[in-house]
């Protein structure tokens, strides 16, 4: 088929991308730290940009990063919720081009070092691989302006070395894998979850119990198989927070295998397993309440 209509830009952004900020608060002797990775992506009027190369209606990334900056001493980190409110708010509001402004956002954890049992004042060791993430997104100008959060977190590392199993899969010719009752389940979780709103959350204690009580589900729930579990995890998030309206999960299956030691005559009853990084599965699944309002462009690229 040959096309002959006419050749558009269909579509565009940009922004300035992985902005590292690192904000200490000496308010006491006791300082506190919040560690972050942050992107701002911005949309607006700027086909001009790009079809005739004019830029009087970019706001040049460079600003962006000094922005970016100058907002972790204005609205502070804690929590980043708040900061990419701010962030995202002033990027629209100042800026008359910009239709919406996206501010994403990677958080490190630090944890206080122990000196003879007690925690130092100002001295961390990074924690990890685990990384918290918000994405936050302000769109409209005035009394038409609207805000969406999501939370989240990415290389959430988790095990169980039983209650789980996989079986009466489907089978064809090619099937050659045997069916399991018992189990080692692995993951390297990235979770992400809808705010219905913006006004009254206490964005810190809302990460941490959410995070905590899909782990539970994760724990307790016995598994058939990893979609199964990722739909309890969900579900389990939602019920516990009813300013939530979806959940979103991609957990790569970390295989484990037995370690075939009966060929040294040496007998393995699940006890040691041949961890294989690739290929592996991959689960996606989103859990949502049948009444969660208009998700907007919140989860736009």
């Amino acid at each position: 088929m040959e096309l002959t209509g006419p050749i558009v830009l269909s579509d565009n952004r940009y922004g300035k991308a992985e902005n590292r900020v690192v904000r200490v608060y000496r308010d006491s002797s006791r300082h506190e730290i919040r560690d972050v990775n942050v992107s701002t992506v911005l949309r607006g009027d700027f086909a001009a940009a790009y079809t005739a190369g004019e830029q009087s209606k970019v706001l040049p990334t460079d600003t962006q990063k000094q922005t970016a900056y100058a907002f972790a001493k204005i609205a502070g980190l804690q929590p980043i919720e708040d900061y990419g409110l701010a962030l995202a708010r002033h990027l629209v509001d100042r800026t008359e081009p910009v239709h919406s402004a996206r501010v994403e956002i990677e958080e490190y954890a630090w944890q206080r070092v122990s000196v003879d049992g007690t925690p130092h004042d100002h001295t961390w060791t990074r924690l990890g691989p685990e990384v918290r993430t918000a994405t936050i997104t302000v769109a409209g100008k005035g009394d038409q302006q609207r805000a969406w959060v999501i939370g989240g977190v990415k290389d959430l590392v988790i095990l169980k070395s039983t209650g789980s199993e996989f079986a009466d899969f489907l089978v064809d010719e090619f099937t050659v894998l045997e069916p399991t009752s018992d189990r080692m389940l692995a993951t390297s979780l990235v979770a992400q979850w809808r705010f219905a709103t913006t006004a009254g959350v206490d964005w810190d204690a809302a990460y941490t119990g959410i995070r905590q009580r899909m782990v539970e589900v994760f724990a307790t729930q016995h598994s058939k198989a990893l979609q199964q579990t990722l739909f309890e995890m969900g579900k389990a998030a939602l019920e516990a927070y009813p300013f939530l309206a979806e959940v979103r999960l991609a957990a790569p299956n970390k295989h484990h295998f037995d370690y075939d030691l009966g060929r040294f005559g040496i007998e393995n009853k699940g006890e040691v397993y041949h961890a294989a990084d690739r290929p592996y599965g991959l689960i996606h699944a989103t859990v949502a309440r049948g009444d969660a309002p208009d998700p907007g462009p919140a989860w736009v690229a």
